[in-house]
């Protein structure tokens, strides 16, 4: 009977304990939804046109808008940034962080990090062609550019790879400080990826705006149904770990 009581408090406990966090994840979802659907709308309807100019143009020289703000060793650095969230740099760390996944015997989270990464790269290329919203024409593109400008892709995959692989990492380490360092350095660097694109003029505002709200909602749409699935046992320990953790 006292067993019985046990195990129906442990079960009280538990859900008290996830209810909440769900609920902080729902809302926080939703929340990016709501905005990417807001500017998109008003993409769609033309009114961020004076919002994204007054923006653009604060980031370059007042006589000369052709000329970004800062000397050139900050504009090589923008560069230097905004290259975080390319294609090829993106690619290679994924790959690189699969790589060491699967030989470290973690094979369901490399499946995971694949996923995730490739499928918010196919809806990034979906949106583009969906929205088809021309680069900005106020001032001179600093990079080359060849697709759609909503929303931004660098913003978007910054945010899904980067935010990912911080989540992966937070996961495996009982540290809470060094859970929020790497959490943080993951979404500094998409936040600077994303302001790099407005700072170079390839990018409006809006587009690095939706780029991170559909970025951050597809990372955490991922990371919600592979937790959803571990706690309903269809995904559960990598084969190695569990060997491990029997020794």
């Amino acid at each position: 009977m006292s067993s019985g009581g046990s195990w129906r408090d442990r079960a009280r406990r538990l859900g008290g304990a996830v209810e909440p966090r769900m609920l902080a994840t729902v809302l926080a979802l939703a929340g990016c939804v709501w905005l990417f659907i807001e500017l998109a709308d008003q993409i769609d309807e033309g009114e961020a046109g004076s919002f994204d100019s007054r923006i653009l143009l604060a980031l370059r020289n007042p006589a000369d808008p052709a000329d970004p703000l800062g000397p050139g060793w900050f504009e090589e650095f923008g560069r230097d940034v905004t290259a975080l969230g390319g294609f090829g740099i993106l690619t290679c760390l994924t790959f690189a962080a699969a790589g060491f996944l699967w030989l470290s015997g973690r094979h369901r989270s490399m499946l995971l990090l694949l996923a995730s990464v490739g499928g918010g790269q196919l809806l990034s290329t979906v949106f583009k062609r969906g929205f088809d919203r021309p680069r900005p024409d106020l001032v001179p593109h600093e990079a080359v550019v060849y697709t759609a400008s909503f929303p931004s892709g660098h913003a978007m995959m910054a945010a899904v790879t980067w935010l990912t692989l911080a989540a992966m990492l937070a996961r495996v380490q009982p540290n809470r400080v060094l859970k929020a360092y790497v959490l943080a350095l993951g979404i500094i660097v998409s936040a600077a990826v994303g302001v790099s694109r407005i700072y170079l003029g390839v990018h409006w505002p809006t587009d690095v705006l939706a780029g991170w709200t559909a970025g951050a909602a597809w990372a955490l749409l991922c990371w919600t149904a592979a937790r959803r699935l571990e706690q309903g046992g269809s995904v559960g320990p990598d084969s190695r770990q569990k060997k491990g953790a029997t020794e």
